[in-house]
């Protein structure tokens, strides 16, 4: 009876204890207001205008002229550069603008040497500038030579609009201060085998950057496909299910551990989709799980190759006969990427929603690292995670968990732990969920969810 009574008050105290810990956690703002007016933002016309200005330096090829002011990719890239400092000044000096390029020579697309120059714009963070998430589009263009870099090729939709959503982008934003690193980036060679996308994630690993996101868009003007359909309230958001540099040891772990559609690239598309949902009207997120279009691929992916998250940005219902095409009518059929196949309002909406999604990461704390699940023979599930830097970290008002069943696309359970380092999950079988841990800032914003393991790994 002794026994009984003692056992009845440890319960109680650890009934009391339970509950005080519960108390002292306060959640963070469900909504960042701010986030809101960012999604009205973007301008349709500037961007429309920005679009018709690319056009009309004629051919913007990776192998066209590089020394006139008003023709070939050099004018282009140039008044790409010219335009971003237009920004930094408006923001008093808030942007660094610089080139980054490499020789390429001997591929099939590029015989000749030939200078690859990337455009970027970066905007540092206040308390963790070497944490960057990247917007990037294209500033080169084609037509149906992929080695012609003299005939007109106006490449409106591929991919001035990616492009002038890039700067439409920087000038939302550049309005305000975040923890975190924003990049803006015009990346040139994609034609020719996605060479600026090679080229500026090797100086990034080279400088050290900790890239947590490329956010690669690729078309986001052209609402009417080739298949008839007309949309413009829906996006399509790329990701690859593995981590394309994974080691062997690694992929022995995610084979019994788990992670075939968890790599940080698809909870970076997730994030994607859930900034969309929570924050703007008439815009439906079409998660694709593959790395990009059937056989085909864009500028994420040499950013996926070295491990750095990427997802790729575009319309639903592609125009083939636009894409890559001499400019010519044939059979009554007009061929080639103008003006004429570009919806402003359209590509405003997806500039927001990058906006949005550089926003909401740029503003959240450090990512959780090392993060670790257990439980294998037991009731229960234990994510662990590890500390992170107190100056770094010093807008972190905790960490949520998350769940879902293993058949499940996206996460649908979370809850709001506080300011630890491991959570258990109890009377949850670790075999029948997958777990994931997110950080969340004292005004709201919060990170990709991470998945356990080098799987998911950010």
């Amino acid at each position: 009876m002794k026994f009984l009574s003692t056992l009845s008050l440890i319960c109680a105290l650890n009934t009391v204890s339970t509950l005080s810990q519960a108390q002292e956690v306060t959640a963070p703002p469900s909504e960042v207001m701010a986030l809101y007016d960012i999604a009205a933002a973007p301008s349709a016309v500037r961007i429309q205008n920005d679009i018709q200005t690319l056009v009309d330096f004629g051919t913007r090829h990776t192998l066209s002229e590089t020394k006139s002011e008003t023709r070939g990719i050099g004018a282009a890239r140039r008044w790409i550069f010219a335009e971003f400092e237009r920004i930094s000044e408006d923001c008093g000096g808030c942007l660094e603008v610089i080139y980054v390029s490499d020789t390429v020579e001997g591929k099939r697309r590029i015989p000749e040497p030939v200078e690859v120059v990337n455009v970027l714009a970066i905007q540092r963070g206040t308390l963790d500038p070497n944490r960057y998430v990247v917007m990037s589009g294209d500033i080169d263009s084609r037509v149906t030579d992929p080695l012609n870099g003299t005939s007109d090729s106006p490449g409106a939709n591929d991919n001035a609009s990616g492009m002038a959503g890039v700067i439409e982008a920087a000038r939302v934003l550049s309005k305000q201060k975040y923890a975190g690193s924003i990049i803006y980036a015009g990346l040139s060679g994609e034609e020719q085998g996605l060479f600026g996308g090679e080229i500026v994630a090797a100086h990034a690993l080279k400088q050290g950057w900790q890239i947590k996101g490329v956010l690669n868009n690729d078309m986001i003007s052209n609402i009417s496909g080739i298949d008839g359909v007309t949309d413009n309230s829906t996006v399509r958001v790329f990701s690859e299910g593995t981590r394309d540099n994974e080691t062997k040891a690694e992929a022995r772990e995610r084979r019994f551990r788990g992670g075939e559609v968890d790599s940080p690239s698809r909870n970076l598309a997730r994030y994607v989709k859930t900034m969309a949902d929570q924050y703007m009207t008439n815009l439906d997120v079409m998660m694709v799980y593959r790395l990009d279009r059937f056989g085909r691929g864009g500028h994420h992916r040499p950013f996926n190759a070295v491990g750095i998250p990427g997802v790729r940005i575009m319309e639903v219902h592609e125009h083939y006969d636009r894409q890559h095409q001499d400019l010519r009518t044939e059979d009554g059929i007009t061929y080639g990427d103008t003006m004429d196949g570009v919806n402003g309002e359209y590509a405003a909406k997806l500039t927001a929603l990058n906006a949005l999604t550089m926003a909401g990461m740029a503003g959240a704390p450090p990512f959780p690292k090392m993060v670790e699940a257990g439980g294998a023979v037991q009731a229960s599930a234990t994510l662990k995670w590890g500390e992170t830097d107190a100056q770094t970290a010093s807008n972190l008002m905790g960490y949520r968990v998350h769940w879902r069943r293993t058949t499940e696309p996206e996460w649908t359970h979370s809850r709001f732990v506080g300011k630890v380092s491991e959570y258990t999950f109890t009377n949850m079988v670790i075999d029948n969920y997958y777990f994931g841990v997110s950080a969340v800032a004292k005004d709201g914003s919060e990170t990709p969810i991470v998945f356990p393991g080098a799987a998911g790994r950010f």
